[in-house]
């Protein structure tokens, strides 16, 4: 059977968008194998988590809010988005489950976020325009590069041919449309890649514990938008779907009699 993936709805306030958006995610997965499920942000807790049970793995995407940074100690500065609280407490169960069962994770840009502050992580609130235009948008196929740590889980799943070696990291071309990213990554979180005309965060991996082996996998980039002319997206997907398929649940053991 095909593994059951947890998407919720990215936004809460903006149906157009959530309709527009939300298949492109479900696309990329169902052309990966995958089977996507979508998590509504107005279900009550008990309903959330009887539909969290029935999936293997759990996909975080994009939104167009922002988290709330009281959430990692910040105020909100000016440029600040609105924070989407229902979003955001359906992330929270979703990655409550997937960390206690160690259900594969794969979070992107608003996602990414999202698992960082979970983690214990900040964010940087806004990014100065230059010298990289992180707010590109999807018009633009490719904003800039990603420079990828050559032992990185990410450097072992993209092709080399689309991400060939410079200075000793590999460069994948990537599209980009945030205006926030990680600043400092939560527990356990690895950075896998930046951007290396601004250092910026662009991927982070990793289980909590030292040597996990818990797919955990975020990226500030858009996967889903280049699935069909990128074939280190299509790769990321096919990954995700894979590990998701093999998932079996992990056994919790208590000390209570």
């Amino acid at each position: 059977m095909k593994p059951r993936i947890a998407i919720p709805l990215p936004t809460s306030t903006d149906p157009d968008y959530n309709l527009r958006s939300w298949a492109v995610y479900a696309e990329a997965i169902e052309k990966s194998g995958g089977h996507p499920v979508e998590m509504p942000l107005n279900a009550s807790p008990r309903a959330s988590a009887d539909l969290i049970n029935t999936c293997q793995a759990v996909l975080l995407p994009g939104s167009p809010a922002d988290a709330n940074p009281h959430k990692y100690g910040q105020e909100p500065v000016p440029e600040s988005n609105p924070a989407d609280a229902a979003r955001e407490n359906v992330d929270e169960l979703l990655l409550q489950d997937a960390h206690n069962l160690h259900k594969p994770i794969f979070a992107i840009c608003f996602g990414a976020q999202a698992l960082n502050i979970w983690r214990g992580g900040t964010l940087v609130q806004h990014l100065a325009p230059m010298p990289v235009n992180h707010r590109a948008g999807r018009s633009v196929a490719i904003a800039h590069t990603a420079a990828i740590a050559p032992d990185s889980l990410l450097a072992a799943i993209v092709p080399p041919a689309e991400a060939p070696e410079q200075d000793g990291f590999l460069r994948l071309p990537v599209n980009s449309s945030h205006h926030q990213a990680i600043a400092i990554p939560g527990d356990g979180l690895r950075v896998s890649a930046r951007c290396p005309q601004d250092a910026v965060i662009e991927a982070v991996e990793g289980g909590q514990a030292p040597g996990s082996t818990h797919f955990v996998f975020g990226v500030q980039w858009h996967p889903e938008r280049s699935y069909e002319i990128s074939s280190a997206s299509r790769a990321l997907f096919h990954r995700f779907v894979a590990e998701a398929s093999a998932w079996t649940p992990r056994s919790i053991r208590t000390s209570v009699v």
